[in-house]
């Protein structure tokens, strides 16, 4: 509704992730490093944490494109899943067809699959996404899962990504045996607040801006105040701002329209 009038090409502030939007924070920057020094080192776990929104899903996907084609890998999105249905998952994202859909079978395939691919020199990661969600026998199994190896090195590298409950689940005395094997941990925050602009140029310069926007500095400080700097909620916030822009006809974002956003998105008003 809005693009013509700002003079955009594409919504700047979805909340989809979509690649092409990629903006990465130092401590983003600093997740990613975790990630792929655990993968190339094959620490087996990697457990990255974050709160909902500050962009743990978008890292996953950076992730995978920074890896070469020595990393195979498979991602598995969906937490609520039985135990059988993650090996399933697990199995047939690395390409494999089950030859029977029973555990024993199932784990025996996968692990036939990790050697052969072992002996080409290549090293398979699995990430499992909102891991927070996962049941303790299900977590417990995917510790299962790191006992594939050989006298070097691990066969599977597990990345598990989660809210900060993660943590916490990891700790109770009946995964003490996952959490000891965790050689990578990283805990990714919000934005800081000059990161905040940098943040909102760089979506509105993808988005093909001609320059005919203006945000001021008090819009920006809004924008961290309600946000938190969490990218999840600046998008948000932004894109009901530029929608209020159209609305009033006026391409200046200022502190009172980022203001009156945040209180529509709250239902504050």
């Amino acid at each position: 509704m809005y693009l013509e009038f700002l003079g955009l090409r594409e919504k700047p502030f979805s909340i989809t992730s979509d690649p092409a939007f990629l903006y990465l924070s130092k401590r983003h920057r600093e997740a990613l490093s975790h990630m792929l020094y655990g993968i190339q080192e094959r620490k087996g776990f990697i457990e990255i944490t974050g709160e909902i929104g500050t962009g743990k899903t978008t890292l996953c996907k950076a992730l995978l494109r920074q890896l070469d084609a020595t990393i195979k890998t498979a991602l598995v999105p969906h937490a609520g899943l039985s135990e059988l249905q993650l090996l399933q998952a697990i199995v047939q994202d690395f390409g494999l067809d089950p030859l029977r859909n029973n555990r024993l079978h199932l784990f025996n395939q996968f692990q036939h699959f990790l050697v052969d691919q072992a002996t080409l020199g290549n090293n398979l990661v699995v990430i499992l996404d909102e891991a927070q969600n996962f049941s303790l026998r299900l977590l417990e199994q995917i510790r299962m899962l790191s006992n594939l190896e050989t006298d070097k090195a691990k066969l599977i590298q597990i990345v598990l990504v989660g809210q900060p409950q993660l943590r916490e689940k990891l700790k109770l005395p009946t995964l003490r045996q996952l959490h000891q094997r965790i050689g990578v941990r990283y805990h990714v925050l919000p934005l800081d607040p000059g990161e905040v602009r940098t943040y909102i140029d760089h979506r509105l310069r993808i988005a093909g801006s001609d320059g005919s926007l203006s945000w001021t500095d008090e819009a920006i400080e809004e924008v961290y105040r309600c946000s938190q700097g969490t990218p999840r909620l600046i998008n948000l916030v932004c894109d009901r701002a530029l929608l209020a822009c159209y609305v009033f006809q006026t391409t200046r974002v200022d502190q009172a329209v980022i203001r009156r956003s945040y209180q529509e998105l709250m239902g504050q008003v």
